[in-house]
């Protein structure tokens, strides 16, 4: 593992050092931000795929909404019957979450990277790296200790908590638009799925648990959950613009 690690912080200098000219001290924030893009870049395929299988399991809800009414009273029966239907049609409800399980090695490679003040038998050089006035390695804790929040480290955090509550609002209005319009699961067979109007209130507020994250992972990995962020919900606005619903009850927060 300390070898795999001494590697991936030889890619993240070498970036950094590609961007020094331009960016300076703020080099290997930046190359983080890339690093995340490019992992954004290689999980794209599957984030199509799984905008593809929402669209077809949205054409499958006028058939599940007939078993459901057919087998009302044996929901056993009807369970079975709609795993029937997704294996027929070849449609899986786990593509959508494949982009996330695919992401979470990058994310807890740098977590790691930047929580260790070593790699291998040296010390981990990264950690004196920063954004703004602001180490990577730090958490918002330490911006706290060091000058409060309108101090020169709890400013970046203020810049990238601002940036989260933008992107979750977006999120939170589209999510909550899409549902509204969303049937609501079994109310066509005269019995709603017990729960599904607590999880309705409770999704759309997902987004703005991001907060929480980058308040408490050292501030690289907080960038990786920031980049990925944003780049989740533009993503989610292109593939599911032709959806009238349906996308919000994937609209998670992302790594």
């Amino acid at each position: 593992m300390s070898s795999f690690m001494s590697v991936f912080a030889s890619l993240v200098e070498h970036l950094a050092d590609l961007l020094q000219p331009l960016l300076h001290t703020s080099a290997t924030a930046a190359a983080i931000v890339l690093f995340t893009a490019f992992v954004r870049l290689l999980v794209h395929p599957l984030s199509r795929a799984a905008a593809r299988g929402q669209r077809e399991r949205a054409k499958l809800q006028p058939r599940i909404a007939e078993l459901r009414k057919k087998h009302k009273s044996s929901p056993e029966t009807m369970q079975k019957a709609i795993m029937e239907l997704h294996r027929e049609e070849k449609v899986s409800p786990l593509t959508g979450c494949l982009p996330m399980l695919f992401q979470m090695p990058a994310f807890f490679l740098l977590y790691h990277l930047f929580s260790n003040r070593s790699i291998g038998d040296e010390p981990n050089a990264l950690l004196g790296h920063t954004l703004g006035a602001a180490p990577l390695g730090g958490r918002f804790h330490d911006a706290l200790a060091h000058g409060g929040l309108l101090g020169e480290q709890g400013l970046v955090y203020v810049a990238l908590f601002a940036l989260v509550a933008t992107v979750a609002t977006f999120n939170y209005r589209r999510t909550k638009r899409q549902m509204a319009q969303a049937p609501t699961p079994g109310a066509d067979a005269g019995q709603p799925v017990p729960g599904m109007a607590a999880m309705g209130k409770f999704m759309p507020l997902m987004s703005f648990f991001t907060l929480f994250t980058v308040a408490f992972v050292p501030l690289a990995a907080a960038l990786y959950v920031v980049t990925s962020t944003t780049w989740s919900s533009i993503e989610r606005a292109v593939l599911y613009r032709d959806m009238p619903y349906g996308a919000g009850v994937a609209a998670a927060p992302a790594l």
